[in-house]
């Protein structure tokens, strides 16, 4: 029984001669958010700056300050602690630094999301999206609360341990271990990339969201057949954690407008 496109299907949709994989439509809104998060960060830092707009663009391109971040909703303990915002822990996954960042985010995450989508769906990649940030800006927090943290790559890991499970969960199957494998290899190259010592990078974040999207990918499984109990809870706990994103950003977009009426009083 096929339960979605075949991979030589997908090689056959693929673009530039196999460079860029075809990716799916929730993918596509996915990757749209990051990048228009980001964007709206630009025209915020440049509207606020008392330069001309060449040299404050400049600027963004080397990076966003603490305080920017922490208006747009990173992750940081005291405010999370002391002030209860604990929509940061969802927020701070669809922020990024620089230029740089969400560059090299993107392009993993442009590899990644769409595979992930291919094997498990939809509704299961939103659900290891979401679950995957939350725990691992919560590992990050608990770690090092006193850090600013942002950044995609909490998700980014997430996705590889949900591919990972895969294997874990079908034994028996060679092309389940060769899954395993090979994203096992993605697992270890990403983690020996975070503890480069010249690199701000944190690796709470991205241990948390390895073991989140791990243990998701091994509950949940692959999808199986539609419209049975077991399919519309996962389509159900979707909807609740686009809910939860959707009210995280609604807790976001009320502590940017005060912080604008501060700024403009």
């Amino acid at each position: 029984m096929q339960l979605g496109p075949r991979a030589v299907d997908m090689r056959a949709a693929e673009t530039f001669h196999g460079l860029i994989p075809r990716p799916y439509s929730t993918s596509v809104i996915i990757l749209t958010i990051n990048v228009a998060i980001y964007l709206v960060m630009v025209a915020f830092t440049v509207h606020m700056s008392q330069q001309s707009v060449a040299d404050a663009l400049g600027d963004v391109w080397k990076g966003f300050s603490s305080q920017v971040l922490m208006i747009f909703g990173a992750k940081f303990g005291p405010t999370i602690y002391q002030y209860g915002q604990w929509w940061r822990l969802v927020t701070a996954g669809f922020l990024h630094g620089s230029l740089l960042h969400i560059g090299l985010n993107m392009w993993v995450m442009f590899e990644l999301i769409a595979e992930v989508e291919q094997f498990y769906g939809w509704s299961r990649l939103i659900l290891v999206y979401v679950g995957s940030t939350i725990t691992g800006f919560f590992l990050s927090l608990v770690w090092d609360p006193m850090t600013v943290s942002i950044g995609a790559s909490a998700a980014c890991f997430g996705l590889i341990g949900a591919m990972m499970a895969i294997g874990l969960r079908r034994r028996a199957d060679p092309m389940a271990q060769a899954i395993r494998h090979y994203y096992r290899r993605w697992a270890i190259y990403g983690l020996i990339f975070s503890f480069m010592p010249f690199m701000r990078i944190d690796i709470a974040a991205h241990l948390g969201g390895l073991a989140g999207g791990f243990v998701l990918g091994y509950i949940m499984g692959l999808p199986g057949l539609p419209s049975t109990p077991r399919e519309r809870t996962v389509q159900t706990l979707a909807g609740l954690a686009v809910a939860l994103t959707l009210y995280c950003f609604f807790q976001e977009f009320r502590f940017f407008a005060a912080i604008q009426s501060r700024l403009a009083g």
